[in-house]
């Protein structure tokens, strides 16, 4: 069994070695769509993370039989026709919550603590110079008794609206999908959980009903004193509004590990924020902790058993 794994780049310095059990694994860093068409020709198993799956790669896999995932949204893979096919497409849920949820509380409590701002203050020599044995020159603000709105109660959502409460976070949450089918916290209208939080931290999928969400007039809703937190997906919030809101202090600042294009595109306006204090960027890595990545590669390689 060959099996070509077309952006294993994307999962880093990981061991493969449970999925070489399997077969002839063949990994390619990344895969323009034209090399694509060339290295999957006799394969039997495709894995792919964000190279784009369509029926002319399909057709040019004369012997493919399973398409894995190494994500969990598939929207990169035209389902239909590989249901046309017969060809089962297989994906990977559930490994990255705890990271995701980790890498969500460090941006919340680097924005919320001011972390870089007295990080600076200490590295430049200020606070030395200072002569005095502390420095409260910027305001930071407690998570006790605050209000977090989670915007999709999923999985991940749920999990960081546990964590919040071990903060004494009051939890409130807006339903993307139109059914508040979460017991456990209140369910509430977007324009409500905009008002009434002091952090607001996303966690959804990006579709039809979630796309363009958070814009203009839904970050005008927010409090000066309130932080947004996307570790959802890019194109959930309106990145040029959220840019004009962290620079104007209309917000107290946001933080972002998912972006509209991938990778961030230097013309994009959060790059061009003048207050960059106020925001906390990481390159789409919340999903990635060592372990989540292991996991990953494990979960495939069942995935892949499971066909055989």
């Amino acid at each position: 069994m060959k099996i070509v794994f077309l952006d294993a780049g994307t999962l880093g310095n990981v061991s493969f070695a449970p999925i070489e059990k399997l077969g002839e694994l063949v990994c390619y860093a990344n895969s323009t769509a034209e090399e694509a068409m060339e290295r999957v020709k006799d394969c039997d198993v495709m894995i792919v993370n964000k190279v784009k799956v369509t029926p002319e790669l399909m057709d040019a896999a004369k012997n493919l039989k399973l398409v894995c995932e190494a994500a969990t949204g598939v929207n990169n893979i035209d389902l239909e026709y590989a249901a046309s096919k017969g060809i089962p497409v297989k994906n990977v849920a559930g490994y990255s919550t705890e990271s995701v949820v980790q890498s969500t509380f460090m941006h919340i409590l680097s924005l919320v603590g001011r972390l870089p701002y007295y990080d600076a203050r200490v590295k430049s020599g200020r606070y030395s110079w200072s002569g005095m044995f502390t420095d409260v020159s910027e305001p930071f603000f407690e998570l006790d008794g605050k209000t977090i709105g989670i915007i999709g109660m999923g999985t991940i959502g749920r999990r960081v609206a546990r964590v919040a409460e071990a903060f004494g976070m009051k939890v409130i949450y807006y339903s993307t999908s139109g059914t508040s089918h979460c017991t456990d916290w209140p369910s509430v209208p977007l324009e409500r959980l905009m008002s009434e939080s002091d952090v607001i931290s996303v966690h959804a999928p990006l579709n039809e009903r979630t796309a363009g969400l958070v814009g203009t007039e839904e970050l005008a809703l927010m409090k000066p004193s309130a932080v947004i937190v996307n570790m959802g997906r890019g194109g959930i919030v309106d990145e040029a509004a959220l840019a004009g809101a962290v620079d104007s202090g209309r917000i107290a600042g946001a933080a972002l590990d998912v972006y509209s294009e991938e990778p961030l595109k230097v013309a994009n306006p959060l790059s061009k924020v003048k207050h960059q204090e106020r925001l906390s960027l990481t390159p789409h890595t919340a999903w990635a902790s060592v372990e989540a990545r292991n996991r990953l590669v494990l979960k495939i390689a069942e995935n892949i058993g499971e066909n055989w």
